[in-house]
C-alpha cells in the first residue's frame, strides 16, 4: 500500500501528452541509470543536471546510441524492449528525488487502484519513506501485517533477502505484494530496537471497509467511536451513514480514531472536515510550484458541529488523516490525543498514461488552516499518551481510555 493525498487530474489530456513526449525521448538507452540523479523533469521539460545548475538542453542522440550498443553487445540479448522502456521511465521519475513521485507499470497501477478500492492481495501494511529509509507507516487492523507483529515506525531492511537500500517505495511495495496464500520474508528493525529480525508473513486477500462505527456506553451515556482506516473510494458514503446514526441516536460525543490511517484522497479528507466546520471555511491550503496557492474549502451542512470530539492519532497517522486532524485542531473543535503523527505534508496527482501505466507526481505541499506545514515534522497531539507494545499485548488502550474520559 502507498496512500497519499491524491488529486485526480482536471486537465489530463495536456499533462499526459507532455509526459508522453518525454517518455518517447527517454525510453531507449536511459535504462535505470537516470535514477542516479543525472536527469530530471521540471515544468514539462527535460533537464540534464550538471552540478547545481541544470542544463536546459541535451543531445538526445546519446539515448539512441546507448540503446544500439546495448542491443548489439549485451551478453544475454535479445533484451526485453518493454522492460527497458519501463526501466527508463521509472528511473527518470525517480530522478526527481521525491519518494512519492513514482511511475507505475501496468501491474503496479492495477495494484494501486485496487488498494484504494479496498480490495487487494498482500500483507495489509502502508509502506513509506522516512528520512531515506523504507518504513512501515501503518499496519491495517486485522491484517497479516498486524498479526505478524509489524508496527508503525518499523524499518524494512530487506524483502526476501534483497536489501531495500536505495529502492523506491513503490518498488518495495511491489516486492511485498503477491498472491494470497504465498509468503514473504521481511527483515525488520522494530522501532527502538538494536537488532533486526526476520518475519515471515503469509499474504492474504485484504478487504478494507474504511469506516466502522462502534458505541461505548457508560452510565447511560453513549459515545460514538468512528474508526477510519483510510480515505478511500467508500469512505464518504460509509461516513455519511455513520453520522446519520449518530445524529439520530442521542450520542454524547465522538471519538474519531485515525490511528494507523495512512491517508488517501484529498477531496475525501476535505468532505470529512466539512462535517464539523461551517461551509466555505478553509480546510487545507496547497502551495505548488511558483508559490501558487489553492484553497480547499468546506462544503455542505456540518452535521457534527458542536458535538464534543476527540481525535486519536499516532505515528501511523499520515497524509490525509493529518489534513483532517490538523484542521479540526486548528479550529478548536476537537482535542488530539495520542502520539505525534507521521509528517507527510505533500499532495500527489495521479495521471493516467498510455498502456495502462500511471505516474504519481508530488504537485504541492499542504498547510493547515492556520498555515502550519507538517512535512517531516508531523502534528503534536494536545494530550500526549503512548500506547506501548506491553499495552497492546495486554489488550490495553490508554489512548482510547483517555478519549472516553474526556468525553464523559
Amino acid at each position: 500500500m502507498d496512500n497519499e493525498p491524491e488529486t485526480k487530474s482536471s486537465n489530463k489530456k495536456i499533462q499526459i501528452y507532455a509526459v508522453v513526449i518525454v517518455l518517447i525521448l527517454a525510453a531507449f538507452g536511459v535504462g535505470f541509470s537516470v535514477g542516479e540523479g543525472k536527469v530530471k523533469v521540471s515544468g514539462g521539460k527535460v533537464e540534464i543536471n550538471k552540478g547545481n545548475t541544470p542544463s536546459t538542453s541535451a543531445d538526445y542522440s546519446l539515448l539512441w546510441d546507448a540503446l544500439d550498443q546495448l542491443n548489439s553487445k549485451f551478453v544475454d540479448r535479445p533484451l526485453d524492449q518493454q522492460k527497458l522502456m519501463y526501466g527508463a521511465v521509472s528511473g527518470m521519475v525517480a530522478a526527481a528525488g521525491d519518494p512519492y513521485t513514482t511511475f507505475f507499470d501496468p501491474t503496479q497501477a492495477k495494484q494501486f487502484t485496487e488498494q484504494l478500492q479496498g480490495s487487494f492481495d498482500g500483507i495489509g501494511a502502508e509502506v513509506g519513506d522516512k528520512d531515506g529509509q523504507i518504513v512501515i507507516i501503518a499496519p491495517l487492523d486485522g491484517t497479516p501485517a498486524q498479526k505478524g507483529g509489524l508496527a508503525a515506525g518499523d524499518e524494512i531492511l530487506a524483502v526476501d533477502g534483497t536489501s531495500t537500500s536505495g529502492q523506491a517505495v513503490d518498488d518495495v511495495v511491489t516486492e511485498i505484494r503477491g498472491k494470497a496464500g504465498t509468503t514473504v520474508k521481511l527483515t525488520i528493525l522494530h522501532k527502538g530496537a538494536n537488532t533486526p529480525i526476520d518475519i515471515t508473513i503469509t499474504r492474504a486477500n485484504i478487504q478494507i471497509k474504511s469506516v466502522n462505527l462502534d458505541t461505548k456506553t457508560d452510565n447511560g451515556k453513549k459515545i460514538a467511536v468512528i474508526k477510519i482506516s483510510q480515505f478511500g473510494d467508500d469512505t464518504k458514503g460509509l461516513l455519511d451513514q455513520a453520522i446519520g446514526t449518530i445524529t439520530s441516536g442521542n450520542y454524547q460525543g465522538i471519538v474519531l480514531d485515525l490511528r494507523n490511517n495512512p491517508g488517501g484522497y484529498l477531496d475525501t479528507a476535505v468532505s470529512t472536515i466539512s462535517n464539523w466546520i461551517d461551509s466555505n471555511q478553509l480546510a487545507v491550503k496547497e502551495i505548488s510550484y511558483g508559490n501558487n496557492e489553492k484553497d480547499y474549502n468546506t462544503d455542505g451542512v456540518p452535521r457534527l458541529k458542536g458535538t464534543k470530539t476527540v481525535v486519536l492519532v499516532n505515528g501511523g497517522s499520515a497524509s490525509a488523516s493529518e489534513i483532517v486532524s490538523g484542521a479540526l485542531q486548528d479550529y478548536g473543535v476537537a482535542t488530539l490525543v495520542g502520539e505525534k503523527t507521521f509528517g507527510k505534508g505533500s499532495v500527489q496527482e495521479l495521471v493516467d498514461l498510455k498502456d495502462n501505466t500511471e505516474v504519481k507526481i508530488t504537485v504541492a505541499k499542504w498547510y493547515t488552516p492556520k498555515g502550519r506545514g507538517i512535512n517531516k515534522t508531523g502534528l503534536e497531539p494536545d494530550i500526549k499518551i503512548d500506547l506501548t507494545a506491553a499495552d497492546a499485548a495486554a489488550s490495553k488502550d490508554p489512548q482510547m481510555d483517555k478519549a472516553l474520559e474526556l468525553l464523559k
